[in-house]
């Protein structure tokens, strides 16, 4: 009798873990589940990057969502906090801090070199490309030497995402039954 009851235990264990795969909430319109991100689900997702002046820097509308896995780290803290818990189909515009995106600007990271290492057609705002792989951005050039900037572009500014929830797949659980 006590073998059967762990059986039955075991098996009624097995079938809540596996109905228990992803989190869902009744939609108050239809009583359709609503599949709600969590940790460790893929999603993907379309949006729209501004920054406080309203300059769009990013959007991958006209492009493929932008797959990642929540809570992994694949994107900055205060994006992946904003899709957690947010509904497949939902859109939510969040403003995300520096300490939540790429930090603060930091002036430790402003290098000066000099000018003749330089290439010669190079101008304030250019983009290049370092020896170790790193982009910087041209700061200053003066008679003697040049000033890059490899803080990260978007470093020390506020950044407000519109981001739309397009799919969230709940990874397999996996059961191990001795």
């Amino acid at each position: 009798m006590k073998a059967i009851s762990i059986k039955i235990i075991l098996i009624m264990t097995s079938i809540l873990l596996l109905s228990a795969c992803g989190i869902t909430r009744e939609s108050e319109s239809n009583n359709a589940p609503i599949k709600l991100a969590q940790i460790q689900d893929t999603v993907k997702v379309h949006y729209t990057g501004k920054l406080d002046n309203g300059e769009e820097f990013d959007s991958s509308v006209g492009r493929e969502p932008l797959s990642f896995i929540v809570g992994s780290g694949m994107v900055i803290k205060g994006f992946d906090e904003a899709v957690l818990g947010l509904a497949v189909g939902k859109t939510i515009t969040v403003r995300i801090p520096p300490e939540e995106a790429y930090g603060s600007h930091n002036p430790e990271l402003i290098f000066e070199y000099p000018v003749t290492e330089a290439p010669n057609d190079i101008k304030i705002g250019d983009q290049v490309m370092l020896n170790n792989g790193s982009r910087a951005t041209i700061t200053d050039i003066n008679e003697t030497s040049v000033s890059i900037d490899t803080n990260h572009p978007l470093a020390g500014k506020t950044l407000t995402f519109q981001i739309e929830l397009i799919e969230a797949i709940t990874p397999a659980k996996e059961l191990i039954i001795e």
